[in-house]
């Protein structure tokens, strides 16, 4: 098995600035009052508490869902290589400040008035806990550990796994 490593504050912050600015895109998960629903979303910024800013519709279903229950689930995937789940409370913001900071021309596809859309707004998550589990050597060598894994019959872990706990 691998190694084992939770880690607290400033370490947990790092982890996931680590693996979530890499990554970028998540699974960002709501709740209604039947279930967790799911849809693709890019970070564009994480801050230097381990908060995570999105940009979103107004009128958007995650917005409606957080209105309602602020609790999220945040999974990001790297196959082979890194995993992060987050789990925090998310807020609304119209402020057009941070609008215009986290705005970039991608975002057009989505917004197509720019960063001066009225219906623009800024989904801020402070996660509270998580896990990660990311290998130690890269992609490349955990390909490589599986297929002589696979051929051996041994078990070849070249991960680091641990819990991620932002609150003090």
């Amino acid at each position: 098995m691998g190694d084992h490593k939770d880690l607290t504050n400033e370490f947990a912050v790092d982890k996931i600035k680590d693996l979530a600015e890499n990554i970028k895109t998540c699974m960002f998960c709501t709740y209604n009052e039947f279930r967790l629903l799911s849809r693709p979303m890019s970070v564009q910024k994480i801050d230097d508490l381990g908060q995570l800013w999105f940009l979103s519709d107004r009128n958007s279903s995650q917005n409606a869902e957080i209105t309602l229950n602020p609790t999220v689930e945040i999974f990001f995937s790297e196959p082979h290589d890194k995993f992060l789940t987050l789990h925090g409370t998310a807020s609304i913001s119209y402020d057009p400040e941070i609008i215009k900071e986290l705005y970039s021309p991608i975002v057009k596809v989505w917004m197509p008035g720019g960063e001066d859309d009225p219906n623009l707004s800024v989904i801020k998550v402070v996660p509270e806990d998580g896990y990660y589990w990311n290998n130690k050597n890269g992609k490349m060598t955990a390909i490589a550990k599986m297929a002589v894994a696979l051929v051996s019959g041994k078990t070849m872990d070249d991960g680091i796994e641990g819990n991620l706990n932002l609150q003090n």
